[in-house]
């Protein structure tokens, strides 16, 4: 009897042994929430491109190329549950290293036009490339958007994300002083991406990055995109002449067809007889964002109504650019052989004004040594039928 109830102990213990062990072993092989996988896209003059792939708990990607910091994809989910990419791009490297209309990718130095490609500091001209009619526009024709930035994962609490950096160097593009610049992209399981921008000069010079990301929310290219639903919070916008060029003007919104405090279809208004709907093509226009301090705060939101895919843009910056994809021409074929058509795409780009070297009563966008350049902006997918 003894015996047996020794071996009866000796077989519990074994088994709390073997279930206290087990949990580990089973720990190691969940998958993680959030992770970052990379691959090969290409070779490029300044040396090899890769492809970064942030995935969450959820099901949503993000797709980056460590060339021009480009958003090659990003799958978001619809009312039923379906991932589906929302941005327009190419399958391939090749097509993204000859021109096209910026998809994807960061702008700088300076995103959006300068008058005359030209600007003063300190009394010093400085002359750009007149990439855009007379004036210069979004870094130059080898911009940003046409570099390899360097590339590593980086690790912050409830965010899987990518650091890309690069050295512009001085006279680059014609800006002046070696600028140090940073971009982070960084997703969370709230289906966040969150992007950070950050750099330091060794020499007065101008500064104003962005991403240009064409998004259509039925998916990528698919039909245009004027029945979204689109709010801007902005009282006032920067009309422009007819070389796109901001007048100095804030013009209040109210009455206007770029009043968009109120939801609006993009499409309700955007043939109205109106000049500076006629100069843009459509809407192609900075919006003066209402803003209570210096933080995120939401700039805009788009709804697609027949997916149920909501787009909220939230942002330090002092102003939100609007492109409607007016110069979008079907001369573009993209991914999955998409024939990228006339306002098949909009672009949200959180910025300083355009022009602002040339307007001195526009936030200053002048960095200094010893200065910081800092700006974030979150692009936050969620559904709302």
């Amino acid at each position: 009897m003894r015996t047996n109830i020794c071996l009866f102990l000796f077989a519990i213990l074994s088994s709390a042994f073997a279930c206290k062990n087990s949990g580990p072993k089973q720990d190691e092989e969940q998958k993680p929430t959030l992770s970052i996988e990379t691959a090969d896209f290409g070779q490029t003059q300044e040396g090899p491109a890769k492809l970064y792939t942030l995935k969450n708990e959820n099901g949503m990607e993000v797709v980056i190329t460590n060339y021009g910091g480009i958003i090659t994809r990003l799958l978001a989910p619809d009312k039923d549950g379906e991932f589906t990419d929302v941005v327009l791009g190419f399958d391939n490297l090749e097509d993204y290293q000859k021109d096209h209309p910026y998809f994807g990718a960061i702008i700088g130095r300076y995103g959006n036009r300068i008058a005359k490609g030209k600007f003063t500091i300190d009394g010093q001209e400085y002359t750009l490339a007149a990439n855009n009619g007379p004036n210069a526009l979004h870094g130059g024709p080898t911009g940003f958007h046409k570099r390899l930035w360097e590339a590593k994962e980086t690790e912050r609490e409830g965010y899987v994300g990518l650091e890309l950096s690069r050295v512009s160097e001085d006279m680059e593009e014609g800006y002046p002083g070696n600028l140090s610049a940073t971009v982070r992209y960084l997703l969370n399981n709230d289906n966040e991406l969150l992007i950070e921008y950050e750099a330091t000069a060794d020499e007065p010079t101008i500064v104003n990055l962005t991403n240009h990301t064409y998004f259509n929310l039925k998916g990528a290219g698919k039909e245009d995109i004027l029945g979204h639903i689109l709010m801007v919070d902005a009282d006032y916008f920067t009309p422009v002449d007819s070389t796109l060029i901001p007048t100095g003007e804030l013009r209040p919104v109210e009455g206007t067809p770029f009043d968009f405090n109120t939801p609006t279809p993009i499409g309700e208004r955007i043939n109205a007889e109106d000049e500076q709907l006629t100069f843009g093509l459509g809407y192609d226009h900075n919006f003066v964002l209402d803003r209570e301090g210096p933080g995120l705060e939401l700039a805009a939101t788009v709804r697609e109504p027949t997916t149920g895919r909501f787009l909220e843009v939230l942002t330090t910056e002092p102003g939100l650019q609007f492109y409607s994809g007016n110069f979008l021409d079907g001369t573009n074929i993209g991914k999955y052989a998409v024939q990228y058509d006339y306002r098949s795409g909009f672009c949200l780009e959180t910025q300083h004004y355009p022009d602002s070297p040339n307007q001195p009563d526009f936030p200053s966008t002048v960095l200094r040594p010893g200065e910081t350049y800092a700006s974030r902006t979150v692009y936050r997918f969620s559904v709302k039928p």
